[in-house]
């Protein structure tokens, strides 16, 4: 009797039964696991989003406005200058913007490797470009091309949905080019180096992104470097006839920006929140742009086959569902 007469009076208002403690319990346990949720999600998986779709369009757009300062300087310049100068300006550019040099002294054994690899890789794949559409129709090189990407896309797929929406990507590509092989033999030879080299840059692009865009567009101006002066001791030659016109060289500046910086730099945007396979399958859109490009800007006309290519196209990148996100940062 002692001890229940010096216990506290207990509130009718405020039965704390057992029932009533385990479910506080609950309630603050489920809560606190919706703190760390809301604490651990900037480490989560990033989302893809919309936004490497329109750094995409970006580079699409500005990778067919480069042919056409291209068109102004083949008729005076030989292609193996045309490639110098695009290199050489690229890597003046990505010089001034990222200062590359600053990142020297942290570059590891790995990041040597990488820059070399990349930059010749960038050199060879714009001379060997050059070389093959000096030989061939664009619309054919672009199709060899594209055998690059189709190989890459096909690369990490694991299910069927994938693989069809690749199929239909690959089909409506042949639709819309209407490749033709006719043409010089060292064309298709300088054609299909461009293919594999291609293929390389996007591999080697995607591990350049592997720490974030950021990450990856100071590597590519530091890879530009190197390819400028790869292709110096080839190319040099061929471009000086441009060197004594101001309308030549702002040609070569537009050819530069428009077919090197801003793709690249689109590309490490994009590649740093894409797979590698979704990246790749991406490129498909890219003569499909072409087309709706010169339809909308040059008037020109499409056939039926062309149609349904643009539409099959569509269609599989619609189709085509990434495996996951990239992981790392995407700043």
């Amino acid at each position: 009797m002692a001890n229940s007469a010096s216990r506290p009076p207990v509130d009718p208002g405020h039965r704390f039964d057992s029932d009533s403690i385990h479910r506080a319990r609950a309630a603050a346990n489920l809560l606190a696991c919706f703190r760390r949720a809301g604490k651990a999600r900037p480490t989560d998986a990033p989302t893809i989003g919309v936004a490497p779709y329109l750094y995409f369009l970006v580079s699409g757009i500005f990778h067919y406005l480069g042919p056409a300062f291209a068109t102004l300087l083949f008729a005076v310049i030989a292609p193996l200058g045309v490639a110098w100068l695009r290199i050489t300006v690229a890597a003046i550019i990505f010089a001034a913007w990222r200062r590359p040099w600053r990142k020297l002294g942290g570059m590891t054994r790995r990041d040597w490797q990488l820059t070399g690899a990349l930059g010749l890789t960038l050199s060879a794949m714009n001379i060997c470009f050059y070389l093959a559409i000096a030989r061939l129709p664009l619309a054919t090189v672009g199709a060899i091309e594209f055998l690059g990407p189709i190989a890459v896309a096909a690369t990490g797929l694991r299910d069927r949905r994938n693989w069809l929406a690749l199929l239909i990507a690959a089909v409506g590509v042949y639709l819309l080019t209407g490749v033709r092989f006719s043409g010089e033999r060292l064309g298709y030879l300088f054609a299909f180096a461009n293919c594999a080299l291609f293929m390389l840059y996007l591999v080697l692009g995607h591990r350049a992104a592997a720490d974030g865009s950021a990450a990856g567009i100071d590597r590519v101006a530091a890879a530009m470097v190197v390819a400028a002066i790869a292709a110096t001791p080839l190319c040099l030659g061929p471009s000086l006839p441009a060197l004594a016109s101001p309308i030549l060289i702002l040609a070569g500046v537009g050819v530069a920006v428009s077919s090197s910086v801003i793709p690249y730099v689109t590309d490490q945007l994009a590649m740093a929140r894409l797979p590698r396979n979704s990246f790749a399958l991406m490129l498909a859109l890219l003569p499909a742009m072409a087309a709706v490009i010169g339809v909308l800007i040059l008037g020109q006309k499409l056939w039926p086959s062309e149609f349904s290519g643009i539409a099959m196209i569509a269609a599989g990148v619609a189709l085509h569902r990434p495996a996951r996100p990239v992981a790392g940062p995407a700043t």
